[in-house]
């Protein structure tokens, strides 16, 4: 334990570790977060344009985009999405651009084009809210069903594959409904890149505790320590998967902290078919934040046993960290030129799959059988990086001894 408070005090002692902490944090938590609430994604729109051009009144919108919401809040019914449809199209007909923000358009834009394209008016170029027939949007439920049938013969997804798909019997309905576009851009924007943000300062960290050995020219001296280098390397393993876990306590803390100010809790308990119809999974909201947050954590502690195989197996720490880089910046470029079966299995590496895949139907097929990718997904990329922490051990034993 004592060996291993040193090699803890020793990393956050190096200029570069406070440096990319204090940068992650800017640009996760302050960026990713709150700007986005604030600013980015949730201010209010300026004229026609979006992102940068939002108006920087994110906190102003939502809490009136959720009094707004309040009269709505229940069962989702097809009743429900009738007067969504019609208080839009009351303030768009009198020109309330202001007003019309506060709606949720978006999520029953989405939904009237997947459910209702019968409906859509291939000479227009205004969106399906602004026009189509309340009264014509009625089988709400019986769509989706159509829909996802239709979806899973077109991808393919057919016999034992669709049957697979039968976790979507346990979804609850009616949907409860409440606003969804808060709860959209945190889980369909913010929480699926948190691990590939993550990258960049876990390698640039850890890709230097082994091989910075060499660069320090210390490595001599430690076998001539009296806790020998099996102790040092235990102790140099712990320090790395700790920081991991530090770096990610820290940014969850602030993303959370940002979170509960901008959104609060309202809407948690909505099923995510709120934010995508065609989604399979029965999870609410809160769930599928956890379930990405922990898709983060678990990808990160394996690309960390990854990064200190490669400082281990190397004695440059330029050498190291350009390998531990290409781990994850290399496979999403190979995948547009590789078959589908290379593709998911590039996914599993440790921080290149997405969490986003609670949404959508994908598969793999192991022994015969089939499992859902948010469950390998979540579990694959832990393995592989405990699996790297022997051989990181046994690689820097045979650097020290030859």
């Amino acid at each position: 334990m004592e060996l291993f408070r040193m090699e803890h005090k020793k990393l956050w002692r190096k200029a570069i570790v406070k440096i990319c902490v204090l940068i992650c944090f800017a640009y996760v938590v302050i960026f990713g977060s709150i700007l986005s609430f604030q600013w980015f994604n949730l201010g209010s729109m300026s004229g026609y344009e979006t992102g940068f051009g939002n108006n920087f009144d994110g906190y102003s919108v939502i809490r009136s985009s959720q009094e707004y919401t309040a009269p709505f809040r229940g069962n989702l019914t097809d009743e429900t999405v009738q007067q969504l449809v019609r208080d839009y199209q009351r303030m768009y007909d009198a020109g309330m651009d202001a007003d019309s923000q506060k709606t949720d358009y978006l999520a029953v834009n989405t939904w009237l084009q997947m459910l209702w394209p019968e409906e859509k008016d291939s000479s227009s170029y205004n969106q399906m809210i602004t026009y189509v027939n309340p009264d014509r949007l009625t089988g709400l439920y019986e769509r989706r069903e159509q829909a996802l049938n239709d979806f899973l013969e077109n991808s393919n997804q057919t016999g034992d594959e669709k049957a697979y798909m039968e976790m979507e019997e346990d979804v609850d309905k009616p949907f409860y409904y409440d606003w969804t576009r808060g709860w959209s851009a945190l889980l369909g924007d913010s929480l699926p890149d948190l691990g590939f943000c993550l990258a960049p300062f876990i390698a640039i960290v850890l890709s230097s505790l082994f091989s910075g050995e060499w660069h320090d020219r210390t490595a001599s001296l430690v076998l001539t320590m009296k806790n020998g280098w099996k102790e040092i390397a235990g102790a140099k393993i712990c320090t790395g998967l700790v920081f991991t876990a530090e770096l990610f306590a820290l940014l969850m803390s602030g993303l959370l902290v940002s979170q509960l100010f901008f959104l609060g809790t309202d809407g948690w308990n909505m099923p995510i078919q709120n934010i995508k119809m065609l989604a399979v999974a029965p999870m609410n909201m809160l769930q599928a934040e956890i379930y990405e947050l922990a898709f983060a954590l678990l990808g990160a502690i394996g690309y960390a046993g990854i990064v200190m195989l490669a400082s281990a197996a190397v004695k440059s720490n330029v050498l190291a960290l350009l390998l531990s880089l290409a781990v994850v910046y290399v496979p999403p470029i190979l995948m547009n030129y590789c078959p589908l079966t290379i593709q998911k299995a590039l996914e599993l590496i440790p921080l290149v799959g997405s969490s986003a895949d609670i949404f959508r139907t994908n598969t793999y097929h192991i022994l015969g059988r089939y499992l859902w990718s948010p469950y390998l997904l979540i579990s694959v990329p832990v393995l592989i990086g405990i699996l790297c922490i022997p051989f990181a051990i046994k690689n820097w034993a045979k650097r020290l001894k030859a």
